[in-house]
């Protein structure tokens, strides 16, 4: 057979295969424990008495370590080898899934996320390098994207778990089921062979004779300042992310400081190509800061702003997971026939104008968002699929793997700083509304303290208070016409309980009642203020 009619998959060895199958497995179990939390994120709080702020930061709790877990694990692969530092990854954040799944509470719950942060570091650049440097050079769009499709996987497959086990056995035997697969994933790791990439440039002495990213940073000429500015980091880290600052004035100074840290480890890594590095490092934050809203916060705004129940999120989580995945494995093929950079801006541009209407529609149109998820997921979040194969072509194979982690991870924790801020200025605004909402009902300038509310106005006030001050629907909200004018009257009750007839409103009117808590994720994603349908007394 002629080489130029020769399929594709022809190309790539038996042994080639078993290493991307073994990698691919990893970051199906990477996908399924990191999804996990975002699944089981309103049961975690219940049991736990977290507040809103709290349980957000169990997602974000990831991002505090994965920047210095690609730094380690990425150290690992450039000196001992891709194989060993993807084993040492999967058993690390499978280490903190079992964690999760006997937690207390919240402070051993947010450190189990910390190890999986770290671990999730360590799978992305050990084997995202082992695979693109393991397969022929012209297939490495598909290689890149095709391994990528495995984490969107395991989070359509724990999706699915979920409907079945959490209202069975409860939130901790989700956690408890990733871990069986673990076995499988360290049997197929066991026997790779070392990608010939590497080995070249390990026999020809270029590995052991360039200092890792550790070496250089810890136990080079300014050891002890970048021991003190990696606990700096951490310390600032975790201040932003537990929830012990907030508001731009100390956020940004903060943001500023980890930022020239960050900087400053990269001149010192790669003294003559820092400003590429950098480069890069932004690239990636762009990437997630369109895609982490969606894929963070996604299930717990149908469950709660939607109030679907568990099965009708797990369909619209199948329908997002299996776009995304079949995005990912488009995209390798047009990466190959386009070229990464067009077939990357090309799908981008496909996806925008979805966003609209996926956060637009009511709970009466489920599948509709789920169908509409598929596609904006297939050409959005799918094509992220090309951006390790982009990145590894920017740095030399004997620092590859830790420029790789530590650049992707800075990256995406940067991007989950910005989404946390726009999250509690979407919040703000939410409480403001709320305020107003209880002025309109009480007709004065300050709302009373909730014990002090009247008894004719329970509606109103349920519909921006919970139990010990926390704001919580107990039950999903009405979403036919009829119900959503239900809760129009109910908010226009005063303190007699008769209803308070609209009227016409001026351009600008203070009196403004907020419209459904949905339109909130305008504000969450935006950061802009929330639509609201302004009313006025009589």
């Amino acid at each position: 057979m002629n080489a130029a009619t020769v399929p594709w998959y022809r190309e790539v060895s038996p042994t080639q295969w078993k290493s991307f199958w073994a990698a691919w497995l990893g970051y199906l179990l990477d996908g399924f424990d990191f999804v996990i939390i975002t699944l089981v994120l309103t049961e975690v709080a219940d049991e736990f008495d977290l507040n809103g702020v709290q349980a957000a930061t169990l997602i974000s709790a990831a991002f505090v370590s994965r920047w210095f877990g690609g730094l380690v694990l990425g150290a690992i692969a450039d000196t001992l080898g891709r194989r060993d530092a993807m084993v040492l990854a999967i058993v690390t954040f499978s280490l903190g899934s079992l964690l999760c799944a006997v937690s207390t509470g919240y402070v051993m719950m947010f450190a189990a996320r910390l190890l999986i942060g770290f671990g999730m570091a360590g799978e992305y650049s050990a084997s995202a390098t082992y695979v693109i440097e393991s397969w022929p050079q012209h297939l490495r769009n598909k290689a890149s994207a095709f391994l990528i499709s495995g984490f969107s996987i395991g989070g359509v497959l724990v999706a699915q778990v979920y409907r079945f086990v959490v209202p069975a056995w409860g939130w901790r035997a989700l956690f408890a089921i990733g871990l069986v697969p673990i076995v499988l994933a360290l049997w197929l790791r066991r026997g790779l062979p070392e990608p010939e990439d590497f080995r070249r440039a390990k026999d020809s002495g270029r590995v052991d004779a360039t200092p890792d990213m550790f070496t250089t940073l810890y136990r080079g000429p300014h050891r002890i300042l970048n021991v003190l500015l990696t606990l700096a980091t951490f310390a600032v880290l975790l201040a932003i992310f537990g929830g012990y600052v907030h508001g731009a004035g100390t956020v940004a100074p903060m943001s500023v400081f980890i930022t020239a840290v960050f900087v400053w480890f990269l001149v010192q890594f790669e003294p003559q190509r820092w400003p590429t590095a950098v480069a890069v490092t932004v690239v990636v934050f762009t990437v997630f800061f369109f895609a982490w809203p969606i894929t963070a916060l996604l299930p717990t705004y149908l469950k709660t702003d939607l109030g679907l129940s568990p099965g009708e999120v797990s369909d619209i989580l199948f329908w997002s997971g299996f776009g995304t995945a079949f995005g990912a494995i488009l995209a390798g093929f047009t990466g190959d026939r386009f070229g990464t950079t067009r077939a990357y801006w090309g799908s981008l541009l496909i996806s925008l104008p979805l966003l609209w209407p996926i956060f637009t529609l009511t709970s009466d149109h489920a599948l509709l968002i789920g169908l509409l998820l598929f596609v904006q997921q297939c050409f959005g979040a799918g094509v992220g699929g090309l951006v390790p194969k982009w990145m590894v072509s920017w740095f030399s194979i004997e620092k590859r793997a830790a420029a790789l982690g530590f650049t992707y991870n800075v990256g995406a924790r940067w991007s989950s700083v910005t989404g946390r801020r726009s999250r509690a200025r979407g919040d703000d605004v939410a409480r403001s509304s709320d305020h107003r909402a209880l002025r309109l009902v009480h007709g004065n300038r300050h709302p009373p303290r909730r014990h002090e509310v009247p008894a004719a106005a329970p509606a109103a006030a349920q519909a921006v208070s919970g139990p010990r001050g926390r704001r919580r629907r107990h039950h999903p909200p009405d979403r036919t016409p009829g119900g959503l004018n239900r809760q129009r009257q109910a908010a226009r009750l005063n303190v007699t309980g008769k209803p308070l007839p609209l009227a016409d409103h001026a351009p600008g009117d203070a009196s403004r009642l907020p419209l459904n808590i949905k339109m909130r994720v305008w504000a969450i994603f935006f950061g802009t203020r929330v639509p609201e349908a302004s009313v006025t007394l009589s």
